[in-house]
């Protein structure tokens, strides 16, 4: 199956970036290239461009489709959040844009041996590095209902998570979990009818929580911002693509608390703390899909983009 994904934003987050021609941009999050390819376009042959990502087959696509921009484009298999550690590898200290697309992309989704979906059955996988050992299928069978309980309320925000996590639970005292399709029929069961009808398939939420669980992708955001925000050059920008509210969250107040990191207390006349701005959050409110990409891309429906510039 070929990897393909539709960038979303990507007009959007391009005309973001305000790319100097002779910078060095980051694409933390790869993919297919598409926003890479974008980047690359703009730039002239002093640029340069760092594409990272965990995903074997993201890194073999994201390679044929910058293949014509090579003098300029470094891939790299790894996190995001070995951001500052890659570029040094490369000697490169500081940078002048980064893009992040969060996420899960649509070739993952579309390719059913995968695991990430719950529209087809197979292994229950969701790995984004292969690499890893733990998979979905360990998170469903070992975890106690009570932490399963926790991810899926925290992370899936589902109502029923509790009845969820009990049939979880349930089903797996008489066998081992092994597939997204019997996952998805337990999860189906634990929703009453009447709730099934609504808000799209009744799996869709429980499979996002464990996805980010196993992933750890708040904690790699989480712990990753400041860092990057770090590695900028003055007047450098990095755009954050979320797909999910507790992904933006952090992402609006790692931005604010680096816009104003100020912790004395309000009735001080002066600052005393001695913490100063790093930039300003460009992006008061987030930047949304316009009618016709939401028309022509029903995956980017929950998209927002923040863009925080380096002074």
């Amino acid at each position: 199956m070929e990897f393909s994904h539709v960038s979303v934003l990507l007009g959007e987050t391009i005309e973001q970036l305000h790319i100097r021609p002779d910078g060095i941009y980051v694409d933390g999050t790869l993919g297919g290239g598409g926003h890479s390819y974008e980047i690359c376009r703009r730039l002239s042959e002093k640029g340069r461009l760092v594409g990272i990502d965990q995903d074997a087959d993201a890194i073999a696509a994201a390679g044929k489709r910058l293949a014509e921009f090579q003098d300029r484009v470094t891939i790299v298999r790894s996190n995001y959040c070995n951001m500052r550690q890659e570029l040094e590898k490369l000697g490169i200290r500081q940078v002048d844009g980064i893009v992040l697309d969060l996420g899960v992309s649509s070739y993952q989704l579309d390719a059913a041996e995968r695991g990430f979906t719950y529209r087809a059955d197979a292994p229950l996988d969701m790995r984004m590095d292969q690499r890893q050992t733990k998979t979905a299928k360990d998170i469903v069978n070992s975890y106690s209902e009570a932490e399963l309980y926790r991810i899926i309320r925290d992370y899936g925000e589902e109502r029923f998570a509790g009845n969820i996590a009990r049939h979880i639970a349930a089903a797996r005292e008489k066998k081992t979990i092994e597939t997204t399709g019997e996952l998805s029929d337990i999860i189906r069961g634990a929703i009453p009818a009447r709730n099934r009808a609504v808000g799209g398939h009744p799996a869709k939420r429980t499979f996002q929580a464990i996805r980010i669980e196993l992933n750890q992708e708040l904690e790699v955001l989480r712990n990753s911002l400041d860092d990057m925000i770090d590695l900028l050059n003055p007047g450098g920008r990095i755009c954050v693509i979320t797909f999910h509210s507790l992904e933006d969250r952090i992402v609006k107040t790692i931005f604010k608390t680096n816009e104003n990191p100020c912790t004395c207390p309000s009735n001080f006349p002066v600052c005393v703390c001695g913490k100063k701005p790093k930039g300003r959050t460009v992006t008061k409110k987030p930047i949304l899909p316009g009618a016709e990409e939401l028309e022509n891309n029903t995956r980017s429906k929950s998209a927002k983009l923040r863009v925080f510039e380096r002074t």
